[in-house]
């Protein structure tokens, strides 16, 4: 891959984030409103893929007119087992939806208009969302991206060397309460926020990106971009993981491993200090992915959810060094090797 990064003197550093070194990665394609959009979903080992199917082919729902999930490939994981053991019950309950199955991803992706890379395992996900963005069709690949940040950036790198639109998001970006905060400067601007939620650690995947991305995403939410370093202190407990912003704010996360799992987190603005909701489900997502779709426009920056996965990737680091401040460039510049 040419063209990663653009490179800034390290005196330039200070007060910036890592979207400063990043390459503008802003992709547009023709608009498809108004036109039958055929979507096909590659992996069926996770609960989403039906869930999502149920969703958009819903005949009732007026924001699915002319938008139908048509085929998919169901061949995820191999090798984990929660992920695997699904496949059988989902191909069944997809095939019941009238969607076909099908045993080859160039045969999915030639049948429709954009896919939906729902393979749980994000070992597999650079191999797969290749062959899309080979294809030049948009794709929403679910969390994570990738199992580590390599993989992540490569497969950035690929969709914009190729033109071709790419968006991936937690449904926890969507809740409103935490859009509000956002973009709607409900309390001021925001000067810190503490967000948690659960973490599961799957041996393959960089710590926080097979559970933790839920937490996380729900943090840059509301932060945005500009974290420069990052600590992280682990139990059998707990994990909390802390974010410095180059303008002086402070991010946190704390991962639940024992204990009540839920959602949410605190915002504190310049007006207010408040709570900042939590899981509504996939609606909100759904529907910008389908206006995704249509218009070919991420609705999230590429730059920042690719800092957030370097975050979470910091964070892998800081805990090997037991709890050392690292620096976001340094890690980011660790995975281009």
């Amino acid at each position: 891959m040419k063209n990663r990064r653009i490179f800034i003197k390290e005196s330039a550093l200070a007060g910036i984030g890592l979207s400063t070194f990043l390459p503008n990665t802003g992709i547009q394609a023709s608009n498809k409103k108004n036109k039958e959009l055929k979507i096909g979903i590659i992996g069926l080992d996770t609960s989403h893929s039906p869930a999502f199917t149920k969703y958009i082919n819903d005949p009732e729902r007026e924001s699915m007119k002319g938008v139908e999930v048509i085929a998919a490939y169901p061949h995820g994981s191999s090798k984990i087992e929660s992920s695997y053991s699904r496949i059988p019950k989902y191909t069944e309950e997809l095939r019941s939806l009238g969607v076909t199955i099908l045993d080859d991803i160039k045969d999915l992706i030639d049948r429709v208009d954009a896919v939906l890379l729902e393979t749980n395992d994000g070992t597999l996900h650079l191999e797969q969302a290749l062959q899309v963005i080979e294809a030049k069709k948009p794709v929403f690949i679910d969390k994570p991206v990738a199992a580590g940040l390599k993989d992540v950036i490569k497969i950035y790198d690929a969709a914009r060397e190729n033109q071709v639109p790419l968006f991936s998001s937690s449904s926890l970006r969507y809740v409103q309460k935490a859009q509000d905060l956002r973009n709607n400067n409900t309390i001021g601007d925001i000067l810190g926020a503490y967000t948690f939620g659960t973490v599961e650690i799957e041996p393959s995947h960089t710590d926080l990106y097979w559970y933790g991305i839920h937490g996380v995403e729900l943090l840059y939410t509301l932060m945005k971009t500009g974290c420069q370093q990052v600590s992280r202190i682990s139990t059998e407990n707990t994990d909390l993981v802390i974010g410095k912003w180059g303008d002086e704010r402070i991010g946190s996360f704390r991962g639940i491993i024992k204990g009540r799992q839920k959602y949410g987190g605190t915002a504190f603005g310049i007006k207010d200090v408040t709570d900042v909701g939590t899981s509504e489900g996939y609606g909100g997502l759904l529907e910008k992915i389908i206006e995704f779709f249509k218009s070919g426009i991420s609705p999230v920056a590429d730059e920042e959810t690719i800092e957030l996965y370097t975050f979470m990737e910091a964070a892998d680091v800081s805990k090997k060094r037991n709890g050392a401040w690292v620096d976001i460039k340094e890690v980011y510049d660790m995975a281009l090797d």
